[in-house]
């Protein structure tokens, strides 16, 4: 009796999708209370969800890619309000597109809004995977940086992304590992064991006990699996425990500041000191 036979191969993957229905904007806002209690996990997903978006590149009326956000910064101005939205550099890259449209969708209960966005911040692939995006008319809640001390193996975390360009989902794990640039001495890149799907690029990994962000992913390994049937040759993925890696918040910080968008480090949600929550009713 003979068996297929297999043979495996890595690679790395991201993510893209296809487009959702379109509603008309509204003005989001987040309720905040001076609780400091421990969130258990339910109450902890409402804090963060909000602070999370879906990416769009379109070519015409066309979705040619799809990937994940989370909200960094929200400011008023003379000009209206303006929100700032964190993904990949591999994701806003127009190479290949003749009139590419970025466009952020947010969802809110039962509704779906959708903003024009515009890079306003985008560095260089592969050392900063990293891209700041701006959308205006609307104020969304920022996500709360983690310090460099909480990037630690072991742990607990939820990615927050949207797979195939679908709605928010949420995934579990751990951290599995943590790389220290040698010279500076800040963390240079996250793994987690948490699994995510195509569209997940750009998708706010949490610490679970603090509710801060602790990376964007960037991307996921996986092997390639080959077998024969009957003469004929087949292969498929499977996503690799422990291999979806993360760009970690020092290198959000970097890229905030070397392009002139540190003061959003100033506030108290972004830049970890601040123990509040969101209020749930």
């Amino acid at each position: 009796m003979s068996f297929p036979r297999l043979s495996l191969a890595l690679l790395a993957l991201c993510a893209c999708a296809t487009s959702p229905k379109v509603i008309e904007p509204a003005r989001l806002t987040s309720r905040e209370t001076a609780d400091s209690s421990p969130l258990n996990r339910k109450a902890l997903l409402r804090r963060i969800l909000p602070e999370n978006v879906r990416v769009f590149v379109f070519e015409g009326s066309e979705a040619r890619r799809s990937a994940s956000g989370v909200v960094i910064g929200s400011e008023a101005t003379t000009e209206g309000a303006f929100s700032y939205v964190l993904t990949n550099a591999h994701v806003v890259d127009p190479t290949g597109l003749d009139h590419p449209r970025l466009v952020v969708y947010v969802d809110r209960d039962a509704e779906t809004l959708d903003y024009q966005a515009e890079p306003v911040a985008v560095g260089n692939v592969p050392d900063l995977d990293l891209a700041l995006v701006k959308i205006r008319g609307v104020s969304l809640a920022p996500a709360q940086l983690a310090d460099d001390s909480e990037l630690e193996p072991g742990e607990d975390v939820m990615v927050v992304a949207a797979p195939y360009g679908k709605a928010l989902s949420i995934s579990g794990g751990m951290v599995s590992q943590v790389e220290w640039d040698r010279r500076t001495r800040v963390p240079a890149m996250l793994k987690t064991d948490a699994a995510i799907g195509y569209g997940a690029s750009g998708g706010g990994v949490y610490s679970v006990s603090s509710g801060k962000l602790l990376a964007i992913v960037e991307g996921y390994r996986t092997a390639r699996v080959g077998f024969a049937v009957a003469e004929q040759s087949y292969s498929f993925d499977v996503p690799m425990p422990g291999e979806t890696f993360a760009a970690p918040s020092a290198k959000v910080r970097a890229l905030l500041e070397k392009n002139g968008f540190g003061r959003f480090l100033n506030s108290p949600r972004a830049s970890g000191k601040d123990t509040s929550r969101a209020a749930l009713r």
